[in-house]
């Protein structure tokens, strides 16, 4: 059973994270992207001291110790993480909800690669099909020439590949650091990576705020009421990715997590009002398929 518990554990991640992304995305206008960049991990941070205290209390088991490899993991993926969410929220302010989910959803492929060359995680061949399939269905919800022309051009579509990469990058390192820790199970290693990484990235844009853009930090703090949902649902959505990360490579979870293009498109049009094509109704038909092979592949 253990070994089909990503599956759950990515399902509630995607959903988790698809409400944080609706969360930051209103904080944009009041605060400013990194000012909205910064909400997720301020906020998101003391919570991920209380998910890592209860497991230690519930699990009996001590918190593992870092060494310098995870360190470096851990600061490769908190660095390329906040990086990522910076240009997806830069790509909202030109694009609607829903696509610019898409655009970042191209992260599959490239996390399978990285993690490939990084960690040595090699999918099958049924599961590089389905990656292929999956992120082809993404391109094609995403890339529409003619509408890039008419809402903003080819920017967001660059903001948003750049943060797939950045994304694809945050996820290898991460999975690196929490297979680094020798000692606890795959819940507390979890845990303590993303208490890590949420400590390195709050102390990270605290320093770049105060020295590059204190109307920014001063807002993060001003606009505390909006704020601690969107760390709440951004700590609990990173504690589920992790542990999906802790259990099988970061390639497999990324792809079944593009079931939240179709939790963004439910929120574009309930929330922002904004219409989906039938070419995104296609591509989202791709993404279904190749999900599917991705759980028949681990049947």
């Amino acid at each position: 059973m253990l070994a089909f518990l990503w599956i759950p554990t990515t399902l509630i991640a995607a959903a988790a994270q698809t409400a944080r992304n609706a969360t930051q995305a209103g904080l944009i206008k009041t605060i400013g992207t990194i000012g909205a960049t910064q909400v997720r991990f301020l906020y998101g941070f003391p919570f991920s001291l209380v998910f890592l205290a209860l497991v230690a209390a519930i699990s009996g088991e001590a918190v593992p110790r870092p060494d310098g490899d995870f360190l470096l993991f851990t600061l490769a993926g908190a660095v390329s993480q906040i990086a990522a969410t910076a240009l997806m929220l830069a790509a909202m302010k030109d694009r609607s909800f829903s696509v610019t989910t898409a655009y970042v959803k191209t992260e599959p492929i490239l996390i399978a690669l990285a993690g490939l060359i990084l960690l040595g995680d090699n999918p099958t061949l049924l599961g590089w099909t389905a990656i292929i399939v999956a992120t082809a269905g993404v391109v094609l919800t995403a890339l529409k020439p003619s509408a890039a022309a008419a809402s903003g051009g080819w920017k967001p579509v660059a903001l948003g590949v750049a943060a797939a990469g950045a994304f694809a990058l945050s996820a290898v390192s991460f999975r690196g650091a929490i297979m680094g820790l020798e000692t606890g199970v795959f819940v507390i290693r979890a845990t303590t990576t993303l208490a890590w990484s949420l400590g390195m990235q709050t102390a990270l844009l605290l320093v770049w705020l105060a020295l590059f853009d204190r109307k920014a930090l001063v807002g993060s703090f001003t606009a505390w009421r909006q704020s601690i949902p969107a760390g709440f649902l951004g700590a609990f959505a990173s504690q589920f990715w992790f542990i999906g990360f802790s259990l099988t490579s970061a390639a497999n979870v990324r792809t079944l997590a593009l079931v939240e293009v179709f939790m963004a498109m439910f929120v574009s049009r309930r929330i922002f009002d904004q219409s989906i094509s039938r070419r995104e109704v296609v591509g989202m038909g791709l993404i279904v398929f190749g999900v599917a092979l991705l759980l028949w592949s681990h049947a």
